[in-house]
C-alpha cells in the first residue's frame, strides 16, 4: 500500500505547485502589458515599459535576499553596475573596443558576443562575485549586515570609477550594442519574477524565512543560517547582474554614477512600497512607482498649473519617493500587499493534502546516548553550570528540576548545541563532531523552548516543513511528513493559517510537532506545560506518553509542574547552583536531604513530599 502511494506521489510539492501557479499569473499579466505596449504604445511609451521591466528584474533580485532574510540590502545597485560593465565589454564590437578601451587587458578583449551568450557569462561571473561577497555577511545580522551591504556599494563604485583601463573611469562607457527591446526585457523580467516566487518556497527560501523570523528556533530545527543566507545572496546577485546586463544594452552608454545611491534608493523605494516580503509586492511596487515617477518627472522641468507658474524642481522625484516610503512605513509597514503572496491555488480552494498522510507509521528513533562530560558555562563572574557530567539514554523519560536560577535551562541549551560550554564537551552517540545547534538537531536532538519560538509569519504547515526538510530527501516527502505530524497533533485544520494567529496551547503543540518531525533520538522540552490550563496539561501528558510508546525516543524535560514530572518521569535530575545534587528514581529523589535543603533553603528541613498525581495537588519547583 505504501509503495503504491509513493508511486503516485507528485513530483512537485504542494507549495512549489502553488508557487508555479502564482508565477504563471504574474507572467501572464506582464505579457499582456507587453503586448499592449507593443500594439498601442509609441516609441517613448515602449521605452518606459522596457525600463520598468528591467527595474522589475532588479527589484525582484533585491526581494530574493531582503524579503527572505529580513536584511535590507543597500548594495544591489552596485551589482547592476558589475553586470552592465561586464556585458558592455563582452558585447562591444572589436573595432569600437580597440578605440575606446586601448589598454584593456588582453584576456578581456575581442569577444564581441551576442547578448544572450554574454548574459550566460555574466551569470557565471555573478555567481562567483556573489559567493565571495556573501562570505562576510555570514557572520553579521540585522543592521550590521545592512551597513556592510552599503559598504559593498561604495567599494564597487570606487572600483568601477578607479579602473580606467577597463571601465573608462568616471567617463561615459559607450559603444555598447542596444539589443534589448520590449520582448527581451519582458521575457527576462518574467524569468526573474518566476525565480523569485519559486525560490521563496524552496528549501533555501523556507530556511531563510525561518531564520529571519527566529534565528534560534530555526537552528533548533536543523536550519543552517549561513547556508540559506548565502544561497539567497548568490541567487540575488546573479539576478541583479542580469538586470544590469539588460540595462547596459538598453542604455548603450553609462557611467559608475548610474549604479550608485540614486538607483539603489529607487530600487528600495519600489520594494518597500509594494511589500518586501513577496514577489507580488515587488511586482506591484515597480508598477506603482513607475507611474508615480513618470507623472512627477513632468513637474521637474517646471511649468504652470491653473495659471500658476513654478520653476524647475530638481530632485522632486526622489523627494516624492521618500515621502511615499515614510507614509507606507507609517501606515502599512509590510507594504501595500503585506506579507503574503497571491497563493492562487489556495484561494481557489485547491488545497489537496499530500498522499500517505496517515498510512506511514512513525519511524523508530536511532540509537545513541547524549553524554555531557564535565561541562561548565560561565557568564563573566557567574557560573551557570558547574562541572556537570550526565548521560541520557533514549529508553528513559528524565525530568530536570531545581530552584530558580539553578542552571537547568543553561544545561539544556548546552546539550542541544544552543550554547557552547566554557569547558567540557557533549557527544551524541558516535556523532562527536557536532557543535552548532543545527548540527545537534540533524544528529537527533530536537527541542522546544520555554518562550515559544515559532515562525510567526509562516504558515503552520511551513513551520513543520522547514524542519522536515532537514531529514527528508525532498520537499514532497517533507510535506507528507509534516502533514502526518500535524494530524497526530490535531493541527491539520490550521495548516494554511499563519502561525502567529494560533492560540497559546496550539502554538505549544505546533512546536512539539515541529520537533518530532525531525525523527529525533531525544526530545528536549523546556517547561512545556507553562501557561497551560489543567485540561491542556493533561492532553500534553497523554501526547508525550503516546510519543514515547510509539517511537521509543528519550524525553528530557524541565518543568515546574511537579504533578506532571511525577507522572511522566522515570528518572529525575536535580540541579542547584549549577551542580547536580541528586539523580535517581522519583521515589529516591523526593526525600533526598540535599534536594529538600535546595528547595526550602534550609538544611535543617527534613522532608519535602513531592506529591504524586493521586494526591490532586501540584507542587511547583522553579525555574531556570
Amino acid at each position: 500500500m505504501t509503495s503504491l502511494q509513493n508511486s503516485r506521489r507528485p513530483w512537485l510539492s504542494r507549495s512549489i505547485r502553488n508557487a508555479f501557479a502564482d508565477s504563471i499569473v504574474m507572467v501572464l499579466v506582464l505579457g499582456v502589458a507587453a503586448a499592449a505596449f507593443w500594439l498601442f504604445g509609441n516609441a517613448a511609451a515602449q521605452r518606459v515599459f522596457v525600463h520598468a521591466a528591467i527595474l522589475l528584474a532588479a527589484v525582484v533580485s533585491l526581494q530574493v535576499f531582503s524579503g527572505n532574510t529580513g536584511i535590507v540590502s543597500f548594495g544591489h545597485a552596485g551589482f547592476l553596475g558589475i553586470g552592465a560593465y561586464a556585458t558592455g565589454i563582452l558585447t562591444m564590437p572589436a573595432a569600437m573596443q580597440a578605440s575606446t578601451l586601448k589598454n584593456l587587458p588582453h584576456f578581456m578583449a575581442g569577444y564581441e558576443l551576442p547578448f544572450l551568450s554574454a548574459l550566460l557569462v555574466v551569470a557565471v561571473i555573478a555567481a562567483a562575485v556573489g559567493f565571495i561577497s556573501g562570505l562576510p555577511l555570514l557572520r553579521l545580522s540585522g543592521s550590521s549586515a545592512s551597513i556592510s551591504t552599503l559598504a559593498l556599494l561604495i567599494i564597487i563604485y570606487t572600483l568601477l570609477a578607479a579602473s580606467r583601463d577597463v571601465t573608462r573611469g568616471t567617463q561615459p562607457f559607450y559603444g555598447v550594442p542596444r539589443d534589448v527591446g520590449l520582448v527581451t526585457a519582458a521575457a527576462l523580467a518574467a524569468v526573474a519574477l518566476a525565480a523569485a516566487r519559486v525560490f521563496r518556497d524552496t528549501s533555501f527560501g523556507l530556511g531563510a524565512r525561518a531564520s529571519a523570523s527566529d534565528e534560534r528556533g530555526a537552528a533548533a530545527v536543523g536550519v543552517s543560517r549561513r547556508a540559506v543566507r548565502l544561497g539567497a545572496w548568490v541567487l540575488s546577485v546573479v539576478l541583479a547582474c542580469g538586470s544590469g546586463a539588460m540595462l547596459a544594452q538598453f542604455l548603450g552608454a553609462f557611467s559608475p554614477k548610474d549604479f550608485y545611491f540614486e538607483l539603489g534608493f529607487t530600487l528600495l523605494a519600489m520594494l518597500i512600497l509594494g511589500g518586501m516580503n513577496s514577489s507580488i509586492g515587488a511586482f506591484s511596487g515597480v508598477v506603482i512607482t513607475t507611474v508615480v515617477i513618470e507623472i512627477v518627472r513632468r513637474g521637474e522641468a517646471g511649468g504652470s498649473v491653473l495659471g500658476v507658474s513654478f520653476p524647475p524642481l530638481f530632485g522632486l522625484t526622489q523627494a516624492v519617493l521618500a515621502i511615499a516610503i515614510i507614509v507606507i512605513i507609517w501606515r502599512r509597514p509590510d507594504g501595500l500587499f503585506g506579507k503574503g503572496e497571491l497563493n492562487i491555488l489556495r484561494r481557489l480552494g485547491l488545497r489537496a493534502r499530500p498522499d500517505a498522510v496517515a498510512e506511514e507509521p512513525p519511524r523508530v528513533a536511532r540509537e545513541g546516548e547524549i553524554e555531557a562530560k564535565a561541562v561548565s558555562r560561565r557568564y563573566a563572574g557567574v557560573v551557570a553550570v558547574d562541572n556537570i557530567s550526565l548521560k541520557f539514554s533514549p529508553d528513559c523519560i528524565t525530568g530536570i528540576i531545581g530552584p530558580n536560577g539553578a542552571g537547568k535551562t543553561t544545561f539544556i541549551n548546552i546539550i542541544s548545541g544552543d550554547v557552547q560550554p566554557s569547558e567540557g564537551s557533549v557527544s551524541i552517540g558516535a556523532d562527536t563532531g557536532v557543535h552548532s545547534a543545527f548540527e545537534f538537531a540533524r544528529a537527533g536532538v530536537a527541542r522546544t523552548f520555554q518562550n515559544i519560538r515559532i515562525f510567526a509569519s509562516m504558515t503552520v504547515l511551513e513551520n513543520v516543513v522547514v524542519a522536515a526538510r532537514q531529514v527528508e530527501p525532498s520537499l514532497v516527502a517533507a510535506e507528507a511528513a509534516a502533514w502526518r505530524e500535524l494530524t497526530r497533533m490535531g493541527l491539520e485544520g490550521h495548516a494554511d493559517q499563519l502561525a502567529e494567529c494560533l492560540a497559546y496551547g496550539l502554538r505549544r503543540r505546533l512546536e512539539i510537532a515541529r520537533a518530532l518531525v525531525l525523527k529525533p533520538r531525544f526530545l528536549l522540552l523546556d517547561e512545556p506545560a507553562a501557561g497551560m490550563n489543567p485540561v491542556e496539561t493533561a492532553a500534553l501528558t497523554e501526547t508525550l506518553l503516546r510519543v514515547r510508546a510509539e517511537r521509543g525516543i528519550g524525553i528530557i524535560l524541565i518543568e515546574h509542574d511537579m504533578r506532571l514530572v511525577m507522572t511522566l518521569c522515570e528518572r529525575i535530575v536535580v540541579i542547584d547552583r549549577g551542580r547536580v545534587i541528586a539523580d535517581g528514581k522519583p521515589s529516591d529523589v523526593q526525600n533526598d536531604p540535599a534536594v529538600v535543603a535546595a528547595y526550602l533553603g534550609s538544611r535543617s528541613a527534613k522532608v519535602v513530599q513531592f506529591q504524586r498525581p493521586e494526591n490532586q495537588a501540584t507542587t511547583r519547583g522553579a525555574g531556570q
